[in-house]
Protein backbone atom coordinates (compact mmCIF):
# COMPACT_ATOMS: atom_id res chain seq x y z
CA UNK A 1 0.00 0.00 0.00
CA UNK A 2 1.53 3.40 -0.62
CA UNK A 3 -1.27 5.53 0.68
CA UNK A 4 -3.16 4.91 4.40
CA UNK A 5 -6.80 6.23 3.38
CA UNK A 6 -9.33 6.31 0.93
CA UNK A 7 -8.55 5.52 -2.37
CA UNK A 8 -10.13 8.97 -3.34
CA UNK A 9 -7.19 10.74 -1.63
CA UNK A 10 -5.02 8.75 -3.00
CA UNK A 11 -6.15 9.81 -6.32
CA UNK A 12 -6.40 13.33 -4.98
CA UNK A 13 -2.27 13.16 -3.84
CA UNK A 14 -0.96 11.74 -6.95
CA UNK A 15 -2.75 14.62 -8.65
CA UNK A 16 -0.84 17.07 -6.65
CA UNK A 17 2.29 15.76 -7.05
CA UNK A 18 1.75 15.78 -10.90
CA UNK A 19 1.10 19.43 -10.72
CA UNK A 20 3.68 19.89 -8.56
CA UNK A 21 6.42 18.35 -10.64
CA UNK A 22 5.55 20.32 -13.43
CA UNK A 23 5.67 23.80 -11.22
CA UNK A 24 9.04 25.42 -11.26
CA UNK A 25 10.55 25.99 -7.94
CA UNK A 26 13.70 26.72 -6.17
CA UNK A 27 16.97 24.35 -6.22
CA UNK A 28 17.20 22.50 -3.01
CA UNK A 29 20.77 22.90 -2.69
CA UNK A 30 21.76 26.24 -4.06
CA UNK A 31 18.17 27.87 -4.23
CA UNK A 32 18.80 28.55 -8.07
CA UNK A 33 15.36 29.87 -9.48
CA UNK A 34 13.47 28.44 -11.66
CA UNK A 35 14.78 25.02 -11.72
CA UNK A 36 13.64 21.23 -10.97
CA UNK A 37 13.84 20.10 -6.87
CA UNK A 38 17.57 19.83 -8.00
CA UNK A 39 19.20 21.82 -10.00
CA UNK A 40 21.54 19.55 -13.10
CA UNK A 41 24.71 21.56 -11.44
CA UNK A 42 24.19 20.46 -8.08
CA UNK A 43 23.45 16.49 -9.30
CA UNK A 44 26.98 17.11 -11.20
CA UNK A 45 28.09 18.33 -8.01
CA UNK A 46 26.59 16.53 -5.15
CA UNK A 47 26.19 13.09 -6.84
CA UNK A 48 29.46 12.21 -8.66
CA UNK A 49 29.84 8.36 -9.13
CA UNK A 50 32.43 6.62 -6.20
CA UNK A 51 34.11 3.37 -6.39
CA UNK A 52 31.80 1.01 -4.30
CA UNK A 53 32.31 -1.89 -2.64
CA UNK A 54 29.91 -4.53 -5.10
CA UNK A 55 28.60 -5.95 -2.17
CA UNK A 56 27.08 -3.60 0.42
CA UNK A 57 28.14 -0.47 -1.47
CA UNK A 58 30.57 1.18 1.02
CA UNK A 59 33.08 3.16 -0.48
CA UNK A 60 36.19 1.61 -1.14
CA UNK A 61 39.65 2.65 -3.23
CA UNK A 62 39.67 2.36 -6.33
CA UNK A 63 40.15 -0.86 -7.87
CA UNK A 64 38.77 -2.58 -5.15
CA UNK A 65 35.97 -4.81 -5.85
CA UNK A 66 34.91 -6.24 -2.20
CA UNK A 67 35.59 -4.33 0.98
CA UNK A 68 36.96 -6.80 3.65
CA UNK A 69 34.30 -6.86 5.61
CA UNK A 70 32.20 -8.59 3.35
CA UNK A 71 35.08 -10.84 2.20
CA UNK A 72 34.99 -11.93 5.96
CA UNK A 73 31.19 -11.82 6.69
CA UNK A 74 29.49 -11.82 3.22
CA UNK A 75 25.93 -10.46 3.18
CA UNK A 76 23.01 -12.57 2.27
CA UNK A 77 21.63 -10.19 -0.93
CA UNK A 78 24.18 -10.92 -4.02
CA UNK A 79 24.85 -7.36 -4.50
CA UNK A 80 24.60 -3.98 -3.28
CA UNK A 81 24.15 -0.54 -5.72
CA UNK A 82 23.99 3.24 -4.32
CA UNK A 83 23.33 6.43 -5.81
CA UNK A 84 25.03 8.68 -3.57
CA UNK A 85 26.32 9.10 -0.26
CA UNK A 86 24.26 10.12 2.94
CA UNK A 87 25.39 13.62 3.03
CA UNK A 88 23.87 17.26 2.28
CA UNK A 89 21.90 17.62 -0.03
CA UNK A 90 20.43 14.09 0.11
CA UNK A 91 20.19 13.39 3.38
CA UNK A 92 17.45 17.06 3.73
CA UNK A 93 16.27 15.86 0.47
CA UNK A 94 15.19 12.55 2.34
CA UNK A 95 14.02 14.34 5.31
CA UNK A 96 11.74 16.56 3.69
CA UNK A 97 10.68 13.47 1.51
CA UNK A 98 10.05 10.96 4.73
CA UNK A 99 9.40 13.06 7.32
CA UNK A 100 7.96 16.52 5.96
CA UNK A 101 5.18 14.58 3.98
CA UNK A 102 6.94 15.67 1.09
CA UNK A 103 5.92 12.81 -1.42
CA UNK A 104 7.20 14.57 -4.60
CA UNK A 105 10.48 13.90 -4.26
CA UNK A 106 9.75 10.69 -5.18
CA UNK A 107 10.29 11.54 -8.79
CA UNK A 108 13.53 13.15 -8.79
CA UNK A 109 15.51 11.03 -6.42
CA UNK A 110 14.18 8.08 -8.67
CA UNK A 111 15.76 9.76 -11.69
CA UNK A 112 18.72 10.44 -9.73
CA UNK A 113 18.68 6.53 -9.36
CA UNK A 114 17.67 5.37 -12.53
CA UNK A 115 21.18 7.62 -13.64
CA UNK A 116 23.49 5.43 -10.88
CA UNK A 117 25.91 2.95 -13.07
CA UNK A 118 24.85 -0.37 -13.39
CA UNK A 119 20.87 0.51 -11.44
CA UNK A 120 19.38 0.72 -15.00
CA UNK A 121 20.79 -2.80 -16.12
CA UNK A 122 20.03 -4.08 -12.87
CA UNK A 123 16.18 -3.18 -13.24
CA UNK A 124 16.29 -4.46 -16.75
CA UNK A 125 17.69 -8.12 -15.69
CA UNK A 126 14.94 -8.53 -12.41
CA UNK A 127 11.55 -9.86 -12.20
CA UNK A 128 10.36 -7.50 -9.79
CA UNK A 129 11.57 -4.77 -7.69
CA UNK A 130 10.25 -4.78 -4.09
CA UNK A 131 10.14 -1.88 -1.89
CA UNK A 132 11.59 -2.31 1.58
CA UNK A 133 7.79 -2.55 3.42
CA UNK A 134 7.15 -0.09 6.41
CA UNK A 135 4.68 -1.26 9.54
CA UNK A 136 1.25 -0.56 9.43
CA UNK A 137 2.19 1.61 12.43
CA UNK A 138 4.87 3.60 10.68
CA UNK A 139 2.53 3.56 7.52
CA UNK A 140 -0.37 5.17 9.35
CA UNK A 141 2.12 7.76 11.05
CA UNK A 142 3.69 9.00 7.88
CA UNK A 143 1.19 8.24 5.40
CA UNK A 144 3.04 6.71 2.50
CA UNK A 145 6.16 4.33 2.09
CA UNK A 146 8.88 6.16 0.41
CA UNK A 147 10.28 3.08 -0.87
CA UNK A 148 7.00 2.37 -2.21
CA UNK A 149 6.87 5.85 -3.90
CA UNK A 150 10.48 4.99 -5.44
CA UNK A 151 9.68 2.01 -6.53
CA UNK A 152 6.83 3.01 -8.71
CA UNK A 153 8.54 5.88 -10.37
CA UNK A 154 11.61 3.59 -10.71
CA UNK A 155 10.72 0.66 -12.25
CA UNK A 156 6.96 0.88 -13.46
CA UNK A 157 4.99 -2.11 -14.11
CA UNK A 158 7.77 -4.26 -12.41
CA UNK A 159 7.07 -2.10 -8.94
CA UNK A 160 6.04 -5.44 -6.84
CA UNK A 161 4.14 -3.58 -3.07
CA UNK A 162 2.52 -6.42 -2.05
CA UNK A 163 4.71 -9.30 -2.02
CA UNK A 164 7.28 -8.29 1.36
CA UNK A 165 5.74 -7.87 4.14
CA UNK A 166 6.31 -6.15 7.19
CA UNK A 167 5.16 -7.83 10.29
CA UNK A 168 5.74 -5.70 13.64
CA UNK A 169 7.60 -2.63 13.79
CA UNK A 170 10.49 -2.47 15.12
CA UNK A 171 12.03 0.33 18.06
CA UNK A 172 13.82 3.40 16.22
CA UNK A 173 17.32 1.95 14.59
CA UNK A 174 18.94 5.58 14.64
CA UNK A 175 21.74 4.80 16.72
CA UNK A 176 21.83 1.38 17.57
CA UNK A 177 24.87 -1.00 16.70
CA UNK A 178 24.48 -3.32 14.33
CA UNK A 179 24.03 -6.30 15.90
CA UNK A 180 21.11 -5.02 18.54
CA UNK A 181 19.70 -3.42 14.79
CA UNK A 182 19.86 -7.44 13.60
CA UNK A 183 18.13 -8.55 16.88
CA UNK A 184 15.34 -5.71 16.94
CA UNK A 185 14.32 -7.02 13.11
CA UNK A 186 14.44 -11.11 13.71
CA UNK A 187 11.04 -12.60 12.20
CA UNK A 188 10.01 -8.53 11.13
CA UNK A 189 9.66 -9.39 7.24
CA UNK A 190 8.02 -12.53 5.43
CA UNK A 191 6.78 -13.03 1.99
CA UNK A 192 3.13 -12.91 1.39
CA UNK A 193 2.19 -16.67 1.01
CA UNK A 194 -0.22 -16.20 -1.63
CA UNK A 195 2.60 -14.65 -3.70
CA UNK A 196 5.57 -16.96 -2.48
CA UNK A 197 4.94 -19.30 -5.47
CA UNK A 198 6.09 -16.29 -8.30
CA UNK A 199 8.98 -15.48 -6.32
CA UNK A 200 10.73 -18.88 -6.67
CA UNK A 201 13.85 -19.11 -8.60
CA UNK A 202 13.08 -15.49 -9.95
CA UNK A 203 15.89 -12.18 -9.43
CA UNK A 204 14.64 -9.60 -7.51
CA UNK A 205 16.14 -5.80 -6.90
CA UNK A 206 14.93 -5.21 -3.15
CA UNK A 207 15.22 -1.17 -2.97
CA UNK A 208 15.33 1.09 0.32
CA UNK A 209 16.06 4.89 0.84
CA UNK A 210 18.92 4.85 3.17
CA UNK A 211 21.42 2.00 4.33
CA UNK A 212 23.31 2.10 7.02
CA UNK A 213 24.84 -1.45 8.68
CA UNK A 214 22.54 -3.24 5.83
CA UNK A 215 20.38 -5.01 8.78
CA UNK A 216 17.24 -4.12 7.29
CA UNK A 217 17.88 -5.00 3.88
CA UNK A 218 19.76 -8.39 5.57
CA UNK A 219 17.10 -9.57 7.17
CA UNK A 220 14.48 -9.06 4.09
CA UNK A 221 16.70 -10.86 2.15
CA UNK A 222 16.20 -13.65 4.34
CA UNK A 223 12.33 -13.70 4.23
CA UNK A 224 12.79 -13.90 0.50
CA UNK A 225 15.58 -16.37 0.59
CA UNK A 226 13.29 -18.33 2.35
CA UNK A 227 10.34 -17.67 -0.22
CA UNK A 228 13.45 -19.23 -2.57
CA UNK A 229 14.11 -16.42 -4.71
CA UNK A 230 17.53 -16.65 -6.62
CA UNK A 231 18.88 -13.73 -6.55
CA UNK A 232 18.41 -10.29 -4.68
CA UNK A 233 20.65 -6.84 -5.67
CA UNK A 234 19.99 -4.37 -3.21
CA UNK A 235 19.65 -0.89 -4.74
CA UNK A 236 19.25 2.40 -2.30
CA UNK A 237 19.72 6.02 -2.83
CA UNK A 238 21.78 7.21 0.21
CA UNK A 239 24.56 4.81 1.78
CA UNK A 240 25.94 6.18 5.48
CA UNK A 241 29.41 5.97 5.69
CA UNK A 242 29.01 3.35 8.63
CA UNK A 243 29.12 -0.08 8.90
Amino acid sequence: MLFQGLPGLSRHLRGLRGLADRVPSQCAACHAWPSQRICNACVARFAQPASRCQRCALRVPAGVAVCGACLQHPPAFDACLAAVDYAYPWSAALADFKFRADPGWARTLATLLRSTPWVEPTLEAADRVLPVPLSAERLRERGFNQSALLAQHLAGAKADVHSLLRLHATEAQSGLPRAQRLRNLQGAFAVEPARAAALRRQRVVLLDDVMTTGATVHAATLALREAGVAHVTVVVLARTALD
